[in-house]
């Protein structure tokens, strides 16, 4: 087992205001989801690509077509973000603004979560306390910047109207103030007084409680009295019962019995009582009355440990790759196990329906049992029961855990149903026994788990009462009989309760079953036709339970009248909504053709579907619906056998690759790509036209890129062969050499759980391509010894991969702008994806080699600048990120390591650019677990005996320190850094002050900050550093970049107080050149620090005059800098005069404030002598005559 696997990439609303809006051409859409859980990005090969999609959501009151609230323009902005950016949680989003004291921002944050369903403990738990919103002695920051005072904004008011809280603008002619801050305040203390209603319940609560417990210990002595229902009791069953009857489909009492008690909130327990567990419900109860309860047993608690001492010594070193493999272990452990209950359900599933059809076959063979004719009128109470005959006669759609999916491997079924003997020869039956449907078998290979997983994409509905009565169709008058009998008495109670919405659109549901058992037996073609017509247009906007429902009837109708139909009389209802005006309607639309694909004739399926599906993916603009196309384009790509429409599917995956919404491109990764390679692998393709074209592809990208690469679709194209490395390893596999020795009889070792790549959809997980987990580990064992043993003669499509994918790949990477981080960052996940899956043996002996042959880390050619070029490309870090990495044991952190070190001294000696090492260290630096190995290297350079590797190594710290944790800048980083600004030769010494400088911008330690402070000091009081015209340049260069975003305090002391004496220094220079260099730096510096707060102490004693001296020097050395500088002293000298103003303004504010006080004491002692007469109050404001 590959022990300590690490993916570096795992960075761990009325209805008619709606309509009028849709006309209009208004979308509204919803509020994106906030937090989740994870990452906003559903690309599979995001750094989340291990993550779930999100889940589909459709609201039936919504316009949008967006779900997600994401907008086409957003969504296209978003793609062209950095892919490797992780998103901020929600939970500390939460705790900044609670922290900041933006309270009415953290409220409003807190309603959007609850408005969509998940709620944050954090912001509950603050809210709920009444005790967060007294006043506060403190200040919160942001309150002291805005002058207000100790209270904050959201001091308490008065309950009642004082001098304070009157607004004298209400009762003034000429008043017209707004009140919505009054209003705030109100609503605020409307809300904590409920709160503190809902903190007295909890008291009642209480006391009832131990009540409770009192009078059931007298219960227990005098059980035959019994005293009258509490208050809390009452609504403690009332809640009980309310529950039962919603669970046991008796929703017309539950909605009398809750009209009843209308001051009881049914969906809250803590409206019950706040600190009470919720009981069990009355099942339960019931159940456990006569139980007695266990006895209880003592308990001791017992404690193990171990002493520090027994530890071994590198227990502490192996802890955290040791949580890593865990980790990695756990998740891909519950991948599993989720798999195998899918496919124990499905087996449980299809065993039902089998049995169901025994049965069936066995009632139509079978003589009647008793002559009809002597009992012409038999009465009720002899009737036996016949519970098989309603199900014998029904086309039973429910069996498979996919209700479409047909039990044999690639095609549905030939069905045939008969009626029986006796229902055959009444006289007055119409109805006759269907024969024989037989559906297209088309020409394919796929393994059955393949086939059932993309069927998994049909969303359908079976597991309910309705679900069942929809997924089968009555076959003669007694099961029709029989089925109204059935569905009749949910459907009345509905027609007497339609005028409330929910009911009207539940009896609409009702209605599916029996629009579609007419639809299939009714013997007139425009009849069927209308009610179809009714079936797809019943719900004007159909959500997803209700669509489900309509796509389980059109396939039960499906299977039950054969392909001749469905092409004739669903079809067209598909054709008529594909321009419909709501997404809704389109979406049932895209879903069915998906749906019914397998019952459809090959040619139709081919054509007609094909190019309706691809006219909805060029022109529709709601995201839902694309995504929908997308997946339908994918079930028809596993069942078309046509191979002149390969061209034709290869345009669809480019066109989809290219969609604005992520959700699509996401569908095409998981669904739509697998299956297109699938049938390109039977059809021979994948090797020979797929992969080849997407290669060239990106090679044309790269020739037409010179001057500026379109890094989007390199993605895009780059992705697409990624998501084609799961179907090339099968190809591999199942076209060895030792295809023939494979032995599934006897133990099967399992497959190693980090072995593979988690997949992104069980599409692309190769145990299911191969057809079993059995399978792909006997492949595997063969495979791997076949690699190390007897190696790779006749193996045509290794052979392949090894001299024709690789080195192509090889020399693409070569050509790639090292300066890119988003193309490198794509090339290492490729390669890092491709050598995990062909493993580690093909790795060593296959991969490894061709990339240390073109780099050639040899000693002859350390100083051959032409023998190097190839360590200045994106070569270098792609090799070292995307291989090096694939396996984490010792031997391959010491290979990662010594490459490094390698290139480090290699490109240091032969002053070859460091781009590609730099490259190297961002990529590793953004997951922690190789912080530790990278310090290993840079150690190795400050110890190096050449001074040029021990600067490369102090230039690498400061790449690294923004990504290492403070512990070990403290105790790795700055100890190096020190023993470098003290080395001998003084380029290592300037060498580090960009990594100083980084370490006063991103780290909080005080202590820390002072040791950097003191270093960066002996830089610039030293007497030895006073003509030292590098270091100068090195030290105004890092404090033009640092200075806006370190700490104010070290750029009020420190850095603009040096500035300025490095300005005035400047002026005396007698060198020009070196004039103009200090001069250009300066003008950067100071424009950079003109964007922050400078107080006015600061900005009259240093950093105007600063800028004056500045100006001196620029008047001689650069005319067009010396305006600038100009407008930028004049913009502080402004400043510091309004500052000045804004004081005296101060002092008049404060004495206006006593004059109006005195003005609202008069009049309020006028009102005062007033009556409570309207009309004596209406004179007050007259004027006089």
């Amino acid at each position: 087992m590959a022990a300590g696997n690490v993916n570096p990439f795992n960075l761990s609303d009325s209805e008619d205001e709606a309509d009028q809006r849709a006309e209009d051409g208004v979308h509204i859409e919803k509020s994106p989801s906030v937090g989740t859980q994870g990452p906003s990005s559903n690309n599979p090969f995001s750094p989340q690509a291990d993550a779930e999609p999100p889940a589909l959501l459709v609201s039936s009151t919504r316009t949008s077509p967006s779900v997600e609230g994401i907008s086409v323009s957003v969504a296209a902005a978003a793609m062209t973000v950095t892919l490797a950016e992780t998103r901020v949680s929600v939970d500390v989003i939460a705790a900044q603004l609670i922290r900041d004291h933006y309270i009415l921002t953290a409220l409003e944050f807190h309603t959007e979560l609850l408005e969509s369903g998940r709620e944050l403990p954090r912001l509950r738990d603050y809210f709920s306390n009444p005790g967060n919103f007294e006043r506060q002695t403190g200040t919160p920051p942001a309150c002291k910047e805005q002058g207000l005072g100790p209270g904050g904004p959201l001091n308490r008011a008065g309950s009642i109207s004082t001098l304070d809280s009157l607004d004298f603008a209400r009762y003034s002619d000429d008043g017209n103030r707004e009140s919505d801050e009054r209003v705030a305040v109100l609503e605020f203390e409307l809300r904590k007084a409920k709160e503190t209603i809902q903190a007295l319940r909890t008291n009642l609560t209480q006391a009832a409680e131990s009540d409770t417990q009192e009078r059931n210990k007298n219960y227990s002595s005098h059980p035959e009295t019994q005293e009258p229902i509490r208050p809390l009791e009452k609504r403690a069953l009332n809640f009980l019962v309310n529950e039962y009857l919603l669970k046991n489909e008796y929703k017309l009492s539950a909605i009398t019995f809750s009209d009843e008690n209308d001051d009881q909130d049914f969906e809250l327990w803590d409206d019950v009582g706040l600190n009470i567990p919720k009981p069990p419900d009355l099942l339960q109860i019931y159940r456990n009355c006569g139980s007695a309860l266990p006895s209880p047993r003592n308990t001791v608690d017992v404690a193990v440990g171990v002493e520090s001492g027994e530890l071994t010594g590198n227990y502490i070193t192996q802890k955290s790759d040791l949580l890593q493999q865990q980790t990695e272990v756990v998740e891909e452990l519950e991948y599993q196990i989720s798999l195998l209950n899918e496919e124990k359900q499905s087996l449980a599933d299809y065993i039902k329906k089998l049995q169901s059809e025994i049965q069936s076959l066995r009632r139509t063979v079978s003589p009647p049992p008793h002559d009809q004719g002597s009992q012409p009128n038999p009465p009720s109470s002899s009737t036996p029961p016949q519970p098989l005959l309603d199900n014998g006669q029904y086309l039973d759609i429910r069996g498979a855990s996919e209700p479409d999916k047909p039990p044999t491997e690639s095609t549905p079924p030939t069905q045939t149903i008969s009626n029986p003997t006796h229902t055959s020869s009444q006289p007055h039956a119409k109805l006759k026994s269907r024969g024989t449907v037989v559906f297209d078998q088309p020409n394919r290979k796929l393994s059955p788990a393949f086939q059932q997983a993309l069927l998994s994409f049909c969303k359908m509905s079976a597991d309910s009462r309705l679900g069942a009565e929809v997924s089968r169709i009555a076959d003669n008058e007694e099961s029709v009989m029989l089925m109204l009998g059935r569905c009749l008495p949910h459907i009345v109670p509905n027609v007497l309760l339609a005028k409330r919405e929910r009911m009207v659109a539940h009896l609409c549901q009702e209605l599916i079953p029996l629009i579609l058992c007419t639809a299939c037996l009714h013997p007139e073609p425009k009849e069927r036709d209308q009610l179809l017509h009714i079936l797809f247009n019943l719900i004007k906007r159909p959500d997803d339970e209700q669509r489900q429902m309509i796509l389980t009837g059109c396939v039960a109708f499906a299977r039950h009248v054969g392909p001749t139909r469905v092409e004739a009389e669903l079809l067209p209802q598909c054709w008529e909504q594909i321009n419909h005006k709501y997404p809704e309607r389109r979406l049932l639309v895209a879903e069915a053709c998906g749906a019914l694909a397998p019952y459809l004739p090959k040619e139709i399926r081919s054509s007609l579907v094909l190019s309706m599906l691809q006219q909805m993916l060029a022109e529709d603009k709601a995201d839902m619906v694309r995504e929908a196309v997308v997946k339908s384009l994918a079930i028809i790509m596993g069942y078309i056998d046509d191979p002149d429409k390969y061209s034709q599917g290869f345009e669809l995956m480019l066109l989809s690759l290219g969609d604005p919404s992520e959700r699509v491109v996401s569908a095409i990764h998981q669904v739509f790509i697998p299956a297109f390679a699938a049938w390109t692998t039977e059809l021979g393709n994948l090797q020979t036209t797929l992969i080849p074209s997407l290669l060239a592809r990106i090679e044309k990208l790269l020739k037409q890129g010179e001057h500026g690469l379109d890094e989007h679709k390199l993605h895009m194209f780059l992705s697409a062969l990624q998501s084609l490395i799961p179907p090339l390893f099968s190809v591999v596999i199942q076209n060895a050499p030792f295809i023939h020795r494979v032995n599934l009889q006897g133990d099967i070792p399992p497959i190693e759980v980090t072995r593979f790549p988690r997949p992104a959809s069980p599409l692309q997980d190769i145990a299911t391509i191969v057809g079993s987990r059995e399978t792909l580990s006997a492949l595997l064992i063969l495979y791997d010894y076949q690699l190390e043993h007897e190696g790779t003669t006749g193996w045509d499509s290794l052979l392949w991969v090894v001299n024709q994918l690789l080195p192509q790949l090889i020399d693409i990477v070569g050509r790639i702008n090292v300066a890119s981080t988003t193309c490198v960052h794509e090339f290492s996940r490729f390669f890092w994806r491709l050598c995990r899956t062909f493993g580690k043996i093909f790795t060593n002996t296959k991969v490894k080699p061709q990339f240390q042959e073109i780099l050639r880390l040899s000693e002859e050619n350390v100083d051959a600048l032409t023998g190097n070029g190839i360590l200045t490309k994106a070569t270098v870090p792609i090799y070292a990120t995307g291989v090096l990495t694939c396996y984490n044991q010792d031997e391959d952190r010491k290979l990662l390591v010594g490459f490094l070190e390698d290139v480090m001294t290699t490109l240091s000696l032969s002053h070859a650019p460091l781009d590609s090492l730099k490259a190297s260290f961002v990529e590793l630096g953004a997951n922690p677990v190789y912080h530790e190995l990278l310090l290993t290297v840079l150690w190795y350079g400050v110890v190096h005996t050449s001074a040029l590797v021990r600067c490369t190594a102090a230039r690498m710290f400061e790449l690294l320190v923004k990504g290492v944790n403070e512990t070990l800048v403290a105790q790795r980083v700055v100890p190096a850094l020190i023993t470098l600004s003290s080395d001998p030769e003084i380029s290592v010494r300037i060498s580090t002050i960009p990594a100083f400088g980084t370490i006063m911008e991103t780290v909080t330690q005080k202590e820390l900050l002072e040791r950097v402070k003191m270093q960066l000091a002996s830089f610039l009081e030293d007497p030895q550093y006073q003509d030292q015209h590098s270091l100068h340049m090195e030290i105004i260069r890092t404090f033009g970049r640092v200075g806006p975003n370190a700490e104010p305090r070290f750029r009020d002391e420190f850095v603009l107080p040096h500035l300025h004496k490095l300005a005035l220094g400047n002026n005396v220079q007698a060198t020009e050149s070196k004039r103009i260099d200090i001069a250009t730096q300066l003008f950067e510096a100071y424009s950079a620090l003109s964007c922050c707060f400078i107080s006015e102490e600061l900005m009259v004693n240093h950093f105007l005059p600063g800028l004056r001296c500045l100006r001196t020097d620029m008047e001689q050395l650069s005319p067009e800098h010396e305006v600038i500088l100009s407008s930028m002293i004049k913009e502080g000298e402004m400043k510091v005069e309004n500052r000045g103003i804004g004081q005296a303004e101060g002092s008049v504010s404060i004495a206006a404030s006593l004059v109006g006080e005195d003005a609202k004491t008069k009049f309020l002692s006028k009102m005062g002598q007033l009556t409570t007469s309207g009309a004596m109050l209406a004179n007050v404001f007259q004027r006089k005559k």
